[in-house]
């Protein structure tokens, strides 16, 4: 794999800080835009993709203004990806313009949901796409979401396009994946986080998670360990993370469950939501609060 990438290696999918009422609250980007990338080691090549969890229910206008507060508030220090996808390929085509003038390194597509198309409308939405973009493609395999899989056929034919150069997958099909790493120079990143270590150790070049943006420090130790031969050490790393991912991603959606837990750790003064999501009830903050307390996180 390719020792360097237009996304970095340790990617934090953001949640949208919004005020109580439901607005969204540019004010807490500084902190909440960059994973607290000054803890993460030199060695680990950050990066941040913005807008999960409200990009159903945030306007266009919204999107760019979201975009651009996180460039800003990055600055030099990492890369951000923008979330331009959608099930419209004119309207993705116009976000991911739009992302791209508002500062963005580059952009994350997801396959086209609940229209369920072909794979040859699959294939010729991403293609337009990435004709549009002036920046580096990432593609977005999540089936669980979208309602159909890019398939490996699909996703060897895209490798051939310039900008396209980068897979989330979240498919979990590690097979699948290994087919497609062997098969093109795309850089591969774990889209699951419970898949993240399988992954990387099949080769994937990094991963975009949720719960990287709660416990960055604790994901830089298990890049550290990899990248230095000691699979013992990121097995073990991985391991402990076993609450975390648990209470985050299992619980109930994972932007509510982050949001909760960026509340606990201090770092957003809300963790609004907007319908149809709904904040994390007790019982799943409790659950937060211990994987937090015991990573030594609080």
């Amino acid at each position: 794999m390719p020792a360097t990438s237009p996304f970095g290696r340790l990617i934090s999918a953001m949640v949208t800080p919004l005020h109580a009422d439901g607005s969204v609250d540019l004010d807490p980007m500084p902190p909440s835009a960059s994973p607290r990338i000054s803890w993460m080691p030199g060695t680990t090549d950050s990066s941040s993709t913005a807008r999960r969890g409200e990009s159903p229910t945030t306007t266009d206008a919204e999107k760019a203004d979201l975009v651009r507060a996180v460039v800003e508030a990055v600055g030099d220090r990492a890369r951000v990806t923008a979330g331009t996808g959608t099930n419209d390929t004119a309207h993705t085509i116009e976000l991911t313009r739009a992302a791209v003038a508002a500062g963005a390194d580059g952009v994350l597509l997801v396959t086209p949901y609940y229209n369920k198309p072909p794979q040859a409308g699959i294939r010729a939405h991403f293609t337009a796409v990435a004709d549009a973009a002036d920046v580096p493609v990432m593609l977005y395999d999540i089936p669980g979401r979208s309602g159909v899989p890019i398939t490996t056929e699909s996703l060897i034919a895209l490798s051939a396009h310039p900008a396209i150069t980068a897979v989330k997958d979240a498919k979990g099909d590690l097979w699948a994946a290994t087919e497609v790493m062997s098969a093109t120079d795309l850089l591969w990143y774990a889209g699951d986080d419970a898949a993240a270590l399988s992954h990387l150790t099949q080769g994937a070049h990094g991963l975009v998670g949720v719960t990287t943006q709660v416990a960055p420090t604790v994901y830089a130790d298990l890049f550290a360990a990899l990248d230095a031969g000691d699979l013992a050490s990121a097995l073990a790393t991985h391991r402990r993370l076993v609450p975390l991912v648990n209470a985050v991603m299992n619980l109930t959606q994972g932007a509510i469950s982050a949001k909760a837990a960026l509340r606990e750790l201090g770092i957003l003064e809300s963790a609004t939501v907007r319908l149809p999501l709904v904040e994390a009830t007790d019982d799943e903050v409790a659950a937060l609060r211990a994987a937090l307390e015991g990573l030594d996180l609080l």
